[in-house]
């Protein structure tokens, strides 16, 4: 509903604001206000009317909405279909498979990079879809949840620097830099943590950490990117393809071992540790916060 939300209300501000820089730059200002706006109205009105009749239908309510807005099982699910694309069908299943999660082009990539894509989708969107939600939910509920999901959904359809969003997309991309700057950072040290509880290379998973935490354009994307490549042993990231044209980036990790479809199931590991760690930390923080309120 966010992403049809976005769509619809592209369409009508490019219809009323001029096609010049300054005016694709306002119109997705006023894009990113509408959104966050409209996505944290209807969860308010939602749960004020579900309390207000009874206040376990409320706690029914934000249950399922919180429910909503984790992605674990989602990412599970459809980066392990490119595993099995790649195992049982092959390499052309494996693009087709990889470029229903990723935003590049992935009809020339090889196996390694088939695999490569998959690994790197889990890692950023384990901060993006799991711990960065969970976090804002715990600030607040589902209400400050869905106000994160809308600005997380907004950089994946349209914070992009083609000739299309180079300047419409803007205030969507800087938005989800701001909202993920602490949930990245967070997700990253967990993941060192679900790293160690594995038996995963945790100490290259720092260095790494701590040597290539800063390669990528974003400031929050190579947070976790950083983490998993040290503890899989492998590097990521490096050039890629988006739309036809080649974006030059700096790597990530070092290539101690080759990349293999295994490394899919392995990030698996890192998506499942770093969310269980995270959601208990988060509790115990919200418990000690609820705790300190009662006595004062």
């Amino acid at each position: 509903m966010i992403g049809q939300l976005i769509t619809i209300l592209e369409r009508i501000i490019r219809n009323c604001l001029p096609k010049s820089k300054w005016g694709e730059r306002i119109g997705g200002a006023i894009l990113a206000a509408a959104c966050v706006g409209i996505s944290v109205a209807a969860p308010i009105l939602i749960l004020a009317a579900a309390y207000r009749i009874q206040w376990w239908l409320g706690i029914l309510a934000e249950g399922f909405m919180c429910y909503q807005i984790l992605a674990v099982k989602s990412l599970k699910t459809e980066s392990d279909k490119v595993f099995r694309a790649l195992k049982e069908e092959g390499l052309e299943a494996g693009r087709k498979a990889v470029s229903m999660i990723v935003g590049r082009d992935t009809d020339s990539l090889d196996e390694a990079g088939v695999t490569k894509a998959a690994v790197e989708t889990v890692a950023e969107n384990t901060s993006d879809g799991v711990i960065a939600p969970l976090f804002y939910m715990m600030i607040g509920g589902a209400v400050p949840g869905f106000a994160y999901k809308a600005i997380n959904t907004m950089d994946s359809m349209i914070g992009y620097k083609n000739e299309k969003y180079q300047y419409f997309g803007t205030a969507a991309a800087r938005l989800d830099d701001a909202a993920n700057y602490i949930p990245a950072r967070l997700s990253a040290w967990m993941m060192i943590g679900a790293a160690c509880i594995w038996g995963l290379d945790w100490r290259n998973a720092i260095r790494i950490y701590q040597r290539d935490r800063h390669n990528h354009k974003s400031p929050n994307a190579a947070q976790t990117e950083s983490v998993m490549a040290g503890a899989l042993d492998i590097k990521l990231a490096g050039n890629a393809w988006y739309f036809g044209k080649l974006y030059e980036k700096p790597s990530i990790g070092d290539a101690i071992r080759a990349v293999e479809p295994e490394d899919i199931r392995r990030s698996h590991k890192l998506l499942y540790g770093t969310a269980v760690l995270a959601a208990g930390a988060f509790l115990t923080v919200k418990i000690a916060i609820l705790a300190l309120l009662m006595t004062v």
